[in-house]
């Protein structure tokens, strides 16, 4: 059966509020269950294990079905010296600061990515099997420390990254499917992602899988949130609503190992 996962990105205590509301609705239109992108210390302004209520209601999202990703660490990159011209776009004009694991060394991804886990460890929940990096960037070296801190999956704008299955020659790694994600900064940009995903929707309807990236401002723009709920209930008739973990887990028992050549 075909998949929808619905991602809320960037839940952290400066969020909750907003994703309250945009949890309650979604289960209004069949999505029980989505993908937690939940930042540790969300630009530095209040580390996630220092608000109790916060934590107890992100763990009794995860008992509801719902799953834990780590998402970043602050969600916010630092501008360095002698940055090239694609990196200062990237930094200041794409992701507006936020592209924390876009270049990162894989030592310096490794230390953000222990300490993540270790914050969630903390949590009466079970542990992220996914990292998504902060506006799906992800340098080569960070993606290797994500593999080799044990997460078995991340993903990037367009595919699903399957780490479980790495090295093994398979060629079934990456999951073909580009987020419908908004742009809601000012209006031009609101009704560029209204017309966007309108039409990226009708690409995607015979892809195994359908994701929609969901971020807080999404729910100020009514014709934005009405568009969002719009496709969750329509695709949720006709697929399965999962988790990220989820389908993963799922592609994993479908898969059936190919011979090994004579």
């Amino acid at each position: 059966m075909s998949a929808l996962v619905v991602s809320m990105h960037d839940v952290s205590p400066l969020t909750r509020e907003p994703f309250t509301q945009m949890l309650r609705e979604l289960a209004g239109v069949g999505v029980t269950k989505t993908s937690l992108l939940v930042i540790p210390d969300h630009h530095h302004r209040g580390h996630m294990l220092d608000d109790v209520s916060f934590c107890r209601w992100l763990e009794g999202l995860a008992k509801a079905g719902h799953e834990l990703v780590v998402h970043g660490y602050y969600h916010q990159r630092t501008p360095r010296g002698n940055e090239t011209a694609r990196q200062r776009w990237i930094n200041s004009i794409y992701t507006q600061g936020e592209g924390e694991f876009y270049d990162l060394s894989e030592e310096e991804a490794a230390t953000l990515l222990a300490r993540a886990k270790e914050n969630f460890s903390k949590l009466d929940a079970p542990a992220p099997t996914g990292f998504i990096a902060p506006a799906w960037l992800l340098s080569d070296g960070a993606c290797e420390a994500v593999r080799k801190a044990g997460f078995s999956y991340t993903t990037y704008l367009t595919k699903v990254y399957d780490l479980s299955r790495t090295g093994h020659d398979h060629q079934d790694d990456f999951v073909f499917s580009q987020s419908l994600v908004y742009s809601c900064r000012n209006r031009s940009r609101r009704a560029c992602s209204l017309l966007w995903n309108a039409l990226l929707r009708r690409r995607l309807q015979r892809v195994p899988l359908m994701r929609l990236g969901l971020h807080p401002p999404d729910y100020q723009h009514g014709n934005i949130w009405r568009q969002i709920l719009r496709f969750a209930c329509e695709a949720a008739k006709w697929r399965e609503v999962q988790t990220y973990q989820k389908f993963i887990e799922s592609r994993h028992r479908a898969f059936v190992p190919r011979p090994s050549p004579v």
